[in-house]
């Protein structure tokens, strides 16, 4: 005859306590999400990191160019058709293996001239009296890219047999080519070309000639494609410099022919080069992908791949790309900001773990008479360990896994495999607490246990080892930092630094808990009243697994301040980069450094938000008597600049030190133009934009802000008779730059520093890290409030009937407050104070071996130069966390003997009611 239980197990408790079951499976599903949620949002932003490095850069760098000169080839007429250069870009797609993907729709292939041509015609635009150079080049799928607004599209009418090699060393001057082509709108508008115009063009060689008729003019459909944009001068026309003193500039054209027309450029006598241009898909690039992508653009451009296409498509086949460039500067990026953004990911979970484990301790505390019962009745402990897993999973397993789906459903399209992980060790460990704790604690069952606080509880042999191993990876784990920063791939050890140092603080800390209350207690206990030793002997009473909440406080608060260090360094050095990068609130400058006429120097002085605005004038070439590099002069009115210089921060100066006399002006130098000075008394200078003047060395900046870092001489203008600004340096809050960029007219630049500033925090890599990051600090902050919570709501009914019975003795409810307010002090000042310590301890140890650069500046650190930007201690951060720990442990102690103080006392001292 088989009995069946009454009741079972698992209905019967969550029955009987449904609210601590509720408030379980609420901590759970927090706890699951931010666990799945951490690797889904570091696997978006890099994901998004990588497509970001390749699609912001410009287009010339991104796209993928397979060239091959048509002359290599045994039979030089088929390599130029279209069908060839179908063919041709079907083996290199073959050829090319995954992650590298090609976008079709932005791609193109032809046939160009493999030198540009000399446009003949005077009426072709001149600007140094110098002619233009006209390309010519086929391109593919022209039609499905641009619309015709004017004329017709090009046709191909075959021309004579181009000379063979013999042929040309009897004749080497060819016969004129006649061609048809169209171009682009700007291209038309720049070059005063019309439909019917006839280019009359020349190889530099003098060797080949060409008569190109335009028969239309094309609109692109998506100027901003890297169809149109893979060439600098294939959608408009550009200006280029003969030498490096831009003084002699032409401009640079392309005239676009029929694809038929590619065996048309064999007349010429410099052969056509065939070229593939790819567009890179990256959409469906992933952080993973950016190793093998390299290795794979490395390969095609100078390994087995290269030679594989040579095989394929050409024997000449080149190809050329900086796309590896770009992988390799976000790889580099990676791998400066994952480590310092594992950090908080340690921090977090750490004090997650510990609020889980918490909960375990506090409830094997709650019901140690339950188990204990048990035990005596004959119950084992696998069946105990295995109805308390049953008990928990219930709850766990759906809360967790309700979690999980919260994190996949808010962060799609990543890899599923780590937050599946992480979601299942969170439950794991939530399911794990309270077993492994009353399995530990019922092993042996005894008759009566002793006080079990923190002051007589002994620490274990296991605990010490326990301790020590700690200790060791504590000292490790900071030495291995030391040695070799957070560059590199993710370290555990290295990134559990900070989180290491508050365990072990933690553990130091519970050691000398008793001794302050102790001290304190001897000359509390001989004052006349009652309240403060009250208070103290309970702190004193405290169970042991007011260990726990200590060490979550403790991790907590050393990774908030370790985390409000890492953001507040990060925001302080954008804004010194975008304060660097202007000079000032606002910077109005020509483009050429030409003088800027007074109704503009009026205008922006009258714009909202302008309170002072500094002129200054710019020569570029000043050239000293050591006939050296010539350096550059900067000519500024001393008050308003050096006011400016003190408020940026960047070659503050006193405005004395550029006053003169007797028509000699003080110049102040960067240091090796005043190394350059030394020695010469008055100098005669000659500056060709602002005339002759007389300066004497005046000292030494190493910046100043409108050129931080160039060689340069700061002069008063009044010692330039021909003083003119070239740039305004603008002081002001509110600024807005469409009104300063109708203020400043067509031709001055305008640079914004809030713009600058925003800039800096756009890349997908930077500003995802930083978003976790911040995440992950208030995250926890967050667990580190309920630990504080749990610690407090799990002693509340013993203290309500410890204030119900001080009550029938007298106790006022002033007084009842006082007590419960000044019992929980002793562990939250301990705690505050203790995190303050940790974390000023953890950023000192590591600060000079963190580099927040990556992070904070991205690609951009030359705004700062090349010093690193270090991790920093930041005072609100230390202070403000633990303030809110001590506010929060007093205002839950004044609510509870508020609300303890309304219930009458009969409610809590209940006949038989063990509390």
């Amino acid at each position: 005859m088989s009995h069946r239980a009454v009741a079972p197990w698992v209905r019967t408790r969550l029955r009987t306590a449904p609210g601590a079951a509720a408030a379980l499976g609420v901590l759970v599903l927090l706890t699951a999400f931010l666990a799945a949620a951490y690797p889904r949002a570091v696997d978006r932003y890099e994901d998004a990191g990588l497509r970001h490095a390749i699609d912001a850069a410009p287009p010339k760098q991104r796209v993928l160019t397979f060239t091959s000169e048509a002359s290599a080839m045994e039979n030089r007429q088929p390599v130029v058709a279209p069908k060839e250069l179908l063919t041709g870009q079907a083996e290199i797609l073959r050829t090319l293996p995954a992650p590298l993907r090609v976008d079709l729709t932005d791609s193109a292939h032809g046939v160009r001239s493999p030198l540009p041509l000399t446009g003949n015609d005077k009426w072709l635009p001149m600007p140094s009296y110098y002619p233009p150079d006209i390309s010519l080049s086929t391109r593919s799928e022209l039609d499905r890219h641009s619309r015709l607004v004017e004329g017709r599209a090009a046709a191909y009418r075959p021309g004579p047999t181009p000379p063979t090699p013999d042929e040309d060393v009897v004749n080497p001057v060819r016969p004129e080519v006649s061609l048809e082509g169209v171009v682009t709108t700007a291209t038309a508008r720049t070059m005063n070309i019309k439909v019917g115009s006839v280019l009359h063009l020349s190889e530099k060689s003098g060797r080949g000639s060409a008569a190109v008729r335009v028969t239309g003019i094309v609109e692109p459909l998506r100027e901003d494609s890297l169809y149109w944009s893979s060439q600098p001068s294939l959608l408009t026309p550009t200006i280029k410099n003969m030498d490096r003193t831009g003084e002699t500039q032409y401009w640079a054209a392309e005239v676009l022919l029929p694809p038929e027309a590619g065996p048309g450029l064999l007349g010429l006598y410099a052969a056509p080069t065939a070229y593939w241009e790819f567009a890179p898909f990256t959409k469906r690039l992933i952080s993973p992908d950016a190793e093998p992508l390299a290795n794979t653009v490395a390969a095609a451009e100078s390994g087995p791949l290269l030679t594989l296409l040579r095989e394929r498509v050409s024997p000449t086949a080149v190809v050329s790309t900086e796309v590896e460039t770009l992988v390799g500067g976000y790889l580099k990026s990676r791998s400066a900001v994952t480590p310092v953004v594992a950090v908080a990911g340690f921090g977090v979970g750490t004090v997650a773990v510990v609020v889980l484990l918490m909960t375990g301790a506090l409830a094997s505390a709650r019901r140690q008479s339950e188990l204990a019962l048990l035990r005596a009745r004959g119950g084992s402990v696998l069946g105990m360990t295995t109805r308390l897993c049953a008990e928990l999973a219930v709850v766990v397993v759906p809360a967790a896994a309700a979690g999980w789906l919260v994190a996949y459903l808010l962060l799609p399209g990543t890899r599923t495999t780590a937050s599946v992980l992480a979601a299942a060790a969170v439950a794991v460990t939530a399911v794990a607490g309270l077993p492994v704790r009353a399995a530990l604690a019922h092993l042996r069952p005894t008759a009566h246990g002793g006080r079990v606080d923190m002051v007589r509880a002994k620490p274990s042999r296991r605990r010490t080892v326990i301790e020590l191993t700690l200790v060791v990876l504590t000292v490790g784990a900071v030495v291995a930092l030391r040695r070799r920063g957070t560059e590199g791939a993710v370290d555990g050890l290295v990134s559990a630094a900070p989180v290491l140092v508050a365990v072990i603080a933690s553990f130091v800390l519970v050691r000398l808990y008793p001794l302050p209350l102790r001290l304190v207690a001897r000359p509390v206990a001989l004052r006349r009243g009652a309240i403060g030793f009250l208070a103290a002997a309970r702190s004193g009473r405290a169970p042991a697994t007011a260990t726990l909440p200590l060490l979550a406080l403790l991790v907590a608060l050393s990774t908030a301040a370790f985390g409000g260090s890492v953001l507040a360094g990060v925001s302080d050095s954008r804004e010194r980069a975008a304060t660097v990068a202007v000079g000032a609130d606002a910077r109005v400058q020509s483009d050429a450094q030409g003088p800027l006429d007074a109704r503009t120097i009026a205008a922006v002085k009258k714009a909202t938000g302008v309170r002072e605005v500094s002129e200054v004038g710019v020569d570029q070439r000043v050239t000293l008597p050591d006939r050296g590099r010539d350096v550059m002069l900067v000519a500024v009115d001393p008050e308003s600049y050096s006011r400016l210089s003190r408020r940026t921060d960047i070659g503050a100066f006193d405005a004395a030190a550029l006053r003169g006399k007797d028509k000699v002006f003080p110049v102040l130098a960067s240091p090796k133009t005043a190394q350059r000075l030394a020695g010469h008394k008055d100098l005669a200078l000659r500056s060709i934009a602002f005339g002759s003047f007389t300066a004497r060395l005046g000292g030494t900046l190493t910046a100043t802000p409108l050129l931080p870092e160039v060689e340069f001489m700061v002069i008063d203008k009044a010692a330039l008779g021909q003083f003119r600004a070239t740039a305004l340096m603008v002081t002001g809050s509110n600024l807005d730059k469409k009104e300063l960029r109708a203020a400043a007219g067509p031709g001055p630049k305008v640079l914004l520093r809030t713009e600058e500033r925003a800039a800096l925090t756009d890349p997908p890599l930077q500003k995802g890290a930083e978003r976790v990051y911040t995440v992950a600090v208030s995250a926890g902050a967050g667990f580190a409030v309920l630990a504080v919570l749990l610690s407090l709501l799990h002693s509340s009914p013993e203290r309500a009937a410890l204030l119900a019975r001080l009550r029938t003795m007298g106790l006022t409810r002033g007084q009842g407050r006082k007590l419960l307010i000044f019992e929980s002090l002793p562990q939250a000042l301990l705690a505050a104070c203790g995190g303050v310590l940790v974390g000023w301890a953890a950023i000192t140890l590591l600060s000079q071996d963190i580099d927040l650069g990556a992070l904070a500046l991205a690609a951009q650190t030359q705004l700062v130069g090349t010093a690193p930007v270090l991790l920093r201690t930041d005072t609100w951060s230390l202070l403000v966390p633990a303030v809110a720990v001590v506010c929060i442990a007093i205002g839950v102690a004044a609510v509870q003997a508020w609300w303890t103080t309304r219930r009458t006392t009969t409610t809590e001292l209940r006949a038989g009611d063990a509390r």
